[in-house]
């Protein structure tokens, strides 16, 4: 479907829970997020239903997100299931690949296409800052069992933090070649300020050619990250909800106060 402004809507990034096991300062405020109780968050039946809804609407490629995706009980089932839906073309996922090693060979035979995996530093005391605890080893890991398992062109989504870890863009780099992956520097981006740049090494943060919308883990479909217009499939109905999404997606971003980005899924 075309917007408003006729930019072609084809993509959907599908957020399957609101928690992690890292706590990145760019993603949840220090003092955490109030979690949704299980009932809020969608089942895997309903988000069969969304996808098939987007595919008749002309939707083909897939994203699931967080949170993180791999800490949601059950999540090869959901890509077993979604990879199966006749018109998903591409269907991946973004992860912090701190539990790749655990289950990046069952998600390629599940049938997920491709992998983004987030690394924003090589240095093990940096990483454990930015993630607030997170072992830079159990990511290393991850990033060699997802090659291990064959996933190819996999992208390494690196934000860039002024003062913190822009000195390491090169080493980075040098890292991403070396094991044959395509990495994306982001800098940091706020919600709230409404400050957003464009991506280095991807199209992300061009407002002329976006895409896509995004479904957050308790069932609101947001047509734009820095805009806190949503829409409820469970009160809108799954198409309803896409179709209003589409129609009112704004020429661009300007900002989003009602949602932290783990809330949203980046």
């Amino acid at each position: 479907m075309l917007d408003r402004f006729k930019r072609e809507i084809y993509y959907l990034r599908i957020s399957v829970i609101d928690r992690c096991n890292l706590r990145c300062t760019y993603c949840m405020p220090p003092e955490g997020i109030k979690l949704k109780e299980h009932k809020d968050i969608l089942s895997f039946e309903e988000i069969e239903e969304v996808v098939k809804s987007a595919v008749k609407l002309g939707f083909y490629k897939f994203r699931l997100t967080g949170g993180e995706p791999l800490i949601r009980k059950g999540i090869i089932d959901l890509v077993k299931r979604l990879a199966k839906i006749d018109g998903v073309k591409t269907l991946s996922m973004t992860t912090n690949g701190t539990l790749l090693s655990q289950y990046a060979e069952e998600l390629k035979k599940a049938g997920l296409s491709r992998l983004n995996i987030s690394l924003d530093s090589l240095n093990e005391k940096r990483y454990s800052e930015i993630t607030r605890g997170g072992n830079l080893l159990d990511a290393l890991s991850g990033i060699k069992a997802a090659k291990d398992a064959g996933f190819e062109n996999t992208k390494l989504n690196v934000v860039l933090v002024d003062g913190f870890n822009v000195d390491e863009k090169g080493k980075i780099k040098l890292f991403a070649d070396k094991n044959k992956l395509k990495v994306r520097f982001i800098k940091k981006m706020d919600l709230k300020s409404g400050d957003y740049y464009g991506v280095e090494g991807g199209e992300g943060g061009n407002c002329s050619i976006c895409n896509r919308l995004r479904l957050t883990a308790d069932g609101k479909i947001k047509s734009c990250l820095f805009s806190d217009l949503e829409f409820d499939i469970r009160k809108e109905g799954i198409e309803n909800a896409i179709v209003k999404a589409i129609e009112n997606k704004p020429e661009k971003g300007y900002k989003s106060l009602k949602r932290e980005m783990i809330q949203i899924g980046g």
